[in-house]
């Protein structure tokens, strides 16, 4: 392993000038850049080469939209219960405008709703992909003041892993979508960010009870690394403005076909302890044909390190690459509740495919 971390970095040296050239602008990094164009080989190395992560992200994901989680009763002026959207809404919509007026967040949901001069509300909702209106009556609960009796949600932050960065810097991470802790939905995003955090404790994993990290995540411009682009079940997907600030340690790696993955000894990257390392695995099982992508694989966490950290996995590690044989085979997504040494993963070039769709 170090000495392919040497390797990577005298083949970076033209790299790194070209981000210094280049900080203040979205900087890629290329296959030219690492491998002599002389090297036999080297056209194929561009296409199945990555820089691995490790490193933990704060991340933030506006809905596109206002998530619908629940309906309620509200009392009217007579003093009297309504429920005006109790079977018309569900939970999961997503309400994206009310009598024509466009809605993208909570905010501009209060705001419409203050401006109501009659009770009559036709809302637009995005429901399973499909649009539709919905057409129900608003409570006057005081003078000029109406509810609709819903309960909503405009966006979501949180601590993931960062997987893999490609030579677009283009990232995924996380390895599983991101849903609504309240609806089970995975959150259909109009934009999301990343930015930097530092972890300053571990809660460590017990039998029934998962463990977690806990980071400090400071929400401006400064210690913003770059945008999601997408939330999908098989991970988040994004571009990195701000690379070296991430990927300080810059190791590249061969991401691995599903078929090259067996069981037997592997490592998983993450960051414990306030430093980004290697910590050894098995890999138990492989099911290529598993029903949900991101449980291709059961692990087990075996280093001594490790365990005596965290007691194995804990939340905030989903997207830890897993490494086997000097390959980029996969990442963590997954624990088992009732034994933290052990969880599933999924498979590099699962998320590979999906960060180029």
């Amino acid at each position: 392993m170090n000495r392919r971390k040497k390797k990577w970095k005298k083949r970076l040296v033209g790299c790194v000038l070209a981000f210094a050239i280049c900080m203040y602008g979205p900087v890629g990094w290329t296959a030219e850049d690492i491998f002599p164009k002389e090297a036999s080989g080297a056209v194929e190395m561009e296409e199945d080469t990555v820089l691995v992560g490790g490193m933990p992200v704060g991340i933030y994901m506006e809905t596109e939209g206002v998530l619908v989680l629940d309906t309620q009763g509200v009392k009217g002026m007579d003093g009297q219960e309504y429920e005006p959207a109790h079977n018309l809404v569900q939970s999961g919509d997503y309400i994206v405008g009310i009598n024509d007026t466009r809605i993208s967040d909570k905010k501009e949901l209060v705001r419409t709703l203050d401006e109501l001069d009659k009770k009559e509300v036709v809302l637009s909702v995005k429901r399973d992909m499909e649009n539709i209106d919905i057409k129900l009556d608003a409570v006057e609960c005081e003078p000029g003041e109406y509810k609709l009796g819903i309960w909503v949600k405009d966006n979501i932050q949180g601590l993931g892993t960062i997987t893999f960065l490609n030579q677009n810097s283009e990232f995924g991470a996380l390895g599983h979508g991101i849903h609504d802790n309240d609806t089970g939905v995975l959150l259909n995003i109009s934009e999301g960010r990343v930015y930097r955090t530092s972890i300053r404790s571990v809660v460590k994993g017990m039998d029934g009870v998962p463990g977690s990290m806990e980071g400090l995540i400071v929400y401006n411009r400064y210690n913003r690394l770059g945008t999601i682009r997408k939330n999908t079940e098989k991970g988040i997907y994004g571009q990195l403005d701000d690379i070296q600030a991430l990927f300080s340690e810059q190791m590249a790696v061969q991401v691995a076909k599903k078929e090259e993955v067996v069981p037997g000894p592997a490592t998983i990257r993450c960051y414990v302890n306030d430093k980004l390392e290697e910590y050894a695995i098995r890999i138990l099982e492989i099911n290529e044909a598993a029903y949900d992508t991101n449980k291709g694989m059961v692990i087990e966490v075996t280093d001594e390190r490790l365990l005596q950290e965290t007691g194995g996995i804990v939340q905030g590690m989903s997207g830890s690459p897993i490494l086997q044989n000097g390959k980029l085979v996969g990442a963590v997504t997954h624990v088992f509740v009732n034994d933290p040494t052990k969880g599933y993963g999924i498979f590099a070039e699962i998320m590979i495919r999906e960060s180029e769709n």
